[in-house]
């Protein structure tokens, strides 16, 4: 079996080498890039599996290391690992491209769980390799190439953006609750009192709805959110 190769950007040292030496355990092929400049070239002009991403780093911030990268790779699976825990922190690492976010202290076990969801995600199904087009009035995705369009028009959506509304319109009509939608589209339990599914309901709101007829993403107060047309 291929060995999945991990770009591990932090600038801390004894971090750096902990985290490199639980992946090696478990039979990853680990690189370190001590800063935000290296690690933006390494992301940049490397083939990774998956690039593992703190954001206070020196020379280059972790948000423009995670944009840069997202620009150039938009498939590649990122998880930012870093002591900024607020909700609109992790709402900047997301909508910069983000696949996964842990707030550090990080677990090593739970990691590993994380990282192995996002290279399940990317691994080639060929038994489904022809593309799938999933219709909801006018707004059309192509799941093969991740593309969205409404009227004929291209959407340009943010990975979380995409997820999000692929599953609303896999839901085929049915209303899922904020908690169903965190835990399906972020595989994260977030806190009670975040509005991140809020947010990012309103972004899709502005892109696929605003400007189009008829609206397809409806909100069933006190229950939670669903896409058809009514």
């Amino acid at each position: 079996m291929k060995q999945s190769r991990i770009l591990l950007v932090e600038d801390e040292p004894k971090v750096a080498s902990s985290v490199c030496a639980w992946l090696q355990e478990q039979n990853y092929l680990v690189d370190i890039a001590p800063d935000g400049a290296v690690g933006r070239h390494m992301g940049l002009t490397q083939a990774y599996d998956l690039i593992l991403l703190d954001l206070n780093l020196p020379f280059v911030d972790g948000y423009e290391v995670c944009k840069s990268i997202r620009e150039r790779h938009p498939k590649v699976p990122i998880i930012i690992l870093s002591a900024r825990g607020t909700v609109e922190q992790k709402l900047t690492g997301f909508d910069l491209g983000a696949d996964d976010y842990l707030v550090k202290p990080v677990d090593l076990r739970e990691l590993l769980v994380r990282i192995r969801a996002q290279l399940k995600r990317q691994a080639p199904n060929w038994d489904s390799a022809e593309e799938e087009l999933l219709k909801v009035a006018d707004l059309e995705i192509n799941t093969a190439f991740k593309t969205v369009t409404r009227s004929g028009q291209e959407i340009e959506l943010t990975a979380k953006e995409y997820a999000l509304l692929e599953y609303l319109v896999r839901r085929n009509g049915r209303v899922s609750s904020r908690s169903e939608i965190a835990e399906k589209v972020w595989d994260i339990n977030f806190d009670t009192g975040t509005n991140v599914v809020d947010v990012y309901i309103n972004f899709l709101r502005r892109k696929v709805d605003r400007n189009f007829e008829p609206k397809l993403i409806h909100t069933k107060q006190g229950m939670g959110y669903y896409l058809k047309v009514l």
